[in-house]
């Protein structure tokens, strides 16, 4: 996985960020056979990619400040 994000607060307590990855998830030959009474020329195999991209957008609200137990 590759990933790049930044995030900007814009007021004290709210902010948006934005971030996108690229997953590298392999290749993959898979064998396509047909009927071979159809036609067998069409026998082959095809290579498939399953990489991912994915963009995140969000907006944060942050609420107060640490939370103290008073007993």
């Amino acid at each position: 996985m590759v990933g790049v994000g930044a995030e900007y607060g814009f007021t004290p307590n709210w902010s948006f960020a934005l971030e996108y990855n690229h997953l590298f998830m392999g290749n993959r030959d898979v064998g396509i056979t047909f009927d071979p009474a159809f036609i067998a020329a069409l026998n082959h195999s095809e290579r498939i990619r399953q990489d991912v991209d994915m963009v995140t957008a969000r907006i944060n609200y942050r609420f107060g400040g640490p939370v103290v137990a008073k007993y």
